[in-house]
């Protein structure tokens, strides 16, 4: 079997913003590349708005699992946002699962002792003042194209129109797209309290330099504390894996997780 990339995305998204051709460069590049969605998200088990039964710790736990799942021992770990948290969490606490990471537009999982910097303005005033309508599919597809266009940092043209067509496709797959919401509420239930100095893999972090969620030097701050960790910047790129850095982003990545790279 190719060398196995586990994809782990970001709070209240589905598998599906890891797109198929973005996963397809990946696989034409020699890689068995799993994706899967969250629980409350997309085709996974979903629970009550604001009742989630589960915590942080259990979306960890999840990602062994799918690994398990397909009986895959160890694989390199790629996760963006909040699921590059995951994937720190990941190395910290299932450290046989992972054999490299690759953490995009994230910052540090675990308390550290680093001043960083908040979200930009801009970020700050839309989380605030945002209003949506949870009940409403359109309200909903509305609102999150409006944050993609506040995540993309505001440095590159937005193409507005695929950002709806993602957005419409996550909600009409899901379950309960309502549902997505219980992640923001979780409780960490038993985080790590390892430093992430113990993480003892190859780590390649890739940030953009106009992230307005996480500020460039969120990413510098890991590959300081990462001993294996090194900075792919990525010039006026915001938040996420657009689509303008995949041929930057993916030959990164089939380079860190070849075999001669990965220990």
């Amino acid at each position: 079997m190719d060398p196995p990339i586990l994809l782990i995305m970001g709070t209240g998204a589905s598998m599906l913003w890891w797109e198929e051709a973005f996963c397809r460069m990946l696989a034409e590049g020699g890689r068995f590349v799993i994706r899967y969605d969250h629980r409350d998200t997309g085709r996974s088990v979903t629970y009550e708005p604001g009742r989630p039964g589960y915590t942080g710790a259990d979306l960890v736990g999840d990602a062994a699992r799918v690994l398990d799942a397909y009986e895959i021992p160890a694989a390199h770990v790629v996760g963006v946002s909040a699921g590059g948290a995951l994937a720190q969490l990941l190395a910290l606490d299932h450290a046989g699962c992972v054999l490299s990471l690759v953490l995009i537009s994230t910052s540090s999982a675990v308390p550290g002792d680093r001043e960083l910097p908040p979200p930009t303005e801009e970020f700050t005033r839309f989380v605030a003042a945002g209003r949506v309508d949870w009940s409403d599919a359109d309200s909903v597809i509305d609102y999150q194209v409006a944050y993609a266009r506040v995540l993309a940092g505001g440095r590159r043209p937005f193409d507005e129109a695929a950002a709806r067509r993602l957005v419409r496709r996550d909600v009409e797959r899901a379950h309960d797209f309502t549902a997505a919401r219980n992640h923001d509420s979780l409780p960490d239930g038993g985080r790590s309290q390892a430093p992430l100095s113990s993480i003892a893999v190859p780590t390649l972090v890739i940030h953009g330099t106009a992230d307005p969620m996480f500020p460039l030097r969120h990413g510098e701050a890991l590959v300081e504390q990462i001993s294996e960790g090194r900075l792919l910047a990525l010039v006026d790129a915001g938040h996420g894996v657009g689509r303008a850095d995949w041929a930057t982003i993916v030959p990164a990545i089939l380079e860190h997780t070849a075999a001669d790279n990965a220990g």
